[in-house]
């Protein structure tokens, strides 16, 4: 990602906040492979971040739009406030590891709580090259969870169908 480019992303992020009424950190920074993150350090983050994250995710969702608007190239985005992006992937992935081994070791099926389809990406993602479980997606719409379970022969192609 060109220096320009991160600077449109920067200056559209602090036009876009400032309307909000957001005043705080910014940095903007493109990693290897080509995904630019913008992270935000506020004073209080709660409302912008909201429950579960929703406010946060939805300023992501009109700021990928503004800055699609800007920039001619293809632009691969995160947004985060106070690490909450970052600190939620941590937990999810300690979670699914916990998690995992309490079913290898009481060898009982154990269903994790509702969460968004990038969430349950997470997991299983973490889980995809453990060899003594597998997991699954089931439910429908925003009731939609993992499950873990033992793998058994018969599970022994990949799992998560429908993520």
């Amino acid at each position: 990602m060109i220096k320009e480019s991160l600077d449109i992303i920067e200056r559209v992020t602090r036009e876009f906040l400032g309307k909000l009424g957001v005043e705080g950190e910014i940095k903007v920074m493109s990693n290897q492979e080509g995904e630019v993150s913008v992270n935000v350090t506020l004073q209080e983050p709660q409302l912008f971040i909201g429950e579960r994250g929703q406010t946060m995710f939805e300023i992501s969702h009109i700021l990928k739009a503004l800055v699609r608007r800007k920039i001619e190239e293809p632009v691969r985005l995160s947004f985060d406030i106070n690490d909450y992006q970052k600190n939620k992937e941590q937990y999810l992935r300690d979670l699914a590891r916990t998690t995992a081994d309490e079913v290898v070791l009481f060898k009982a099926d154990k269903e994790l709580p509702a969460m968004t389809p990038g969430e349950r990406r997470i997991v299983h993602l973490e889980l995809a090259e453990r060899q003594d479980v597998v997991s699954e997606s089931v439910g429908e719409g925003p009731e939609r969870r993992v499950v873990i379970k033992i793998r058994t022969k018969d599970s022994s192609t990949e799992s998560a169908p429908g993520l």
